[in-house]
């Protein structure tokens, strides 16, 4: 059997002024992003097609879903059905954990 052990946060660096993202996993249909945020940037309302979980691991982000706003901190986590409109914004330097879920 193998495992995958990976330090989420340490795989991607902060830069000025952009939004950057790395895959660290994906196998059969589950799909896990790290993202790192700078304060200010964000991703405009979106869908998507599966199930996901979102994870801040460091910094904070202010997240619109299904309309409802959010302030999520280090350790939040959130769960969304397949096609929940959602948004996001950080408010500072943010590294977050998606995880896309089977369908």
């Amino acid at each position: 059997m193998s495992h995958t052990v990976i330090s989420p946060a340490a795989e991607v660096d902060i830069q000025p002024g952009a939004v950057v993202s790395k895959v660290v996993f994906r196998a059969d249909n589950l799909n896990v992003t790290v993202f790192g945020f700078d304060a200010g940037e964000g991703l405009t309302e979106h869908q998507a097609g599966r199930g996901a979980v979102v994870q801040v691991l460091s910094g904070r982000l202010w997240f619109t879903v299904d309309g409802e706003e959010l302030d999520l901190t280090p350790g939040s986590w959130l769960h969304m059905a397949p096609g929940t409109p959602h948004a996001l914004v950080a408010t500072e330097p943010t590294v977050m954990l998606l995880t896309l879920l089977p369908s």
